[in-house]
C-alpha cells in the first residue's frame, strides 16, 4: 500500500513539474513576444515621428507674447496637423497596431524663468491639444505635455530669430 501511494506522489510532483515548466516557457515566449513588440514598436515610432515632426514644423500656429492665446491664422495650418495625425492613426489600425498615444509637446526659448516657461509651454501644449481635437483627432488619444526650454532647437537662442524657432509644439507618437 505504502508504494502505491508513493506512485500517486510521484504523478502529482510530475504533473506539478511539467505544469510549472509549461508555465515557465510560456512566460519566457511571452516575455520574448512583448520584447519583440517593442523593438518593432520603437521602429514604426521613430518613422512616423519624422513625418510628425515635419508636419508640426510645417503648421506651426504662433501664440501672442507671453501668453497660450492663438494669434490669428491657425485654423488651417492645425486642419492640415490633424488630418495628418488621423492619417497616421489609420494607418497603424490598418497594420494591426495598438497602444500607442499622439504627444504633443510645448516649447519655448530659454529667455524668463524656467518654471513660469514650463507653465506657458504645456499651457499652450494642451491649446493645441484642443485645437487638435476640434478638427478630428480622438481627445483618448492625444496628451499634452510642456517641455519649457529643456529641448531647444536653436543654442544658443540669443537671437529674435533662434528664439522664435524654440518656441514651438510638436506632435510625435509614443507605444
Amino acid at each position: 500500500m505504502i508504494l502505491f501511494s508513493t506512485n500517486i506522489h510521484a504523478g502529482a510532483l510530475d504533473d506539478l513539474n511539467q505544469a510549472a515548466s509549461n508555465a515557465f516557457g510560456k512566460a519566457i515566449a511571452h516575455k520574448a513576444s512583448e520584447a519583440s513588440k517593442a523593438k518593432a514598436n520603437k521602429k514604426i515610432a521613430a518613422k512616423l515621428n519624422v513625418r510628425l515632426l515635419a508636419e508640426s514644423r510645417k503648421n506651426q500656429c504662433s501664440f501672442k507674447s507671453n501668453t497660450d492665446e492663438l494669434e490669428a491664422g491657425c485654423e488651417s495650418k492645425s486642419k492640415r496637423l490633424a488630418s495628418a495625425i488621423i492619417n497616421v492613426k489609420k494607418s497603424l489600425q490598418k497594420s494591426g497596431q495598438s497602444g500607442f498615444t499622439f504627444i504633443v509637446s510645448g516649447h519655448t526659448d530659454s529667455t524668463g524663468n524656467a518654471g513660469d516657461n514650463k507653465t506657458l509651454s504645456k499651457k499652450r501644449a494642451q491649446i493645441m491639444a484642443k485645437e487638435l481635437i476640434a478638427r478630428g483627432v480622438d481627445a483618448n488619444d492625444i496628451e499634452a505635455v510642456g517641455m519649457g526650454s529643456e529641448k531647444p532647437l536653436m543654442k544658443p537662442d540669443n537671437t529674435l530669430a533662434k528664439m522664435a524657432k524654440n518656441r514651438r509644439y510638436e506632435v510625435q507618437i509614443r507605444f
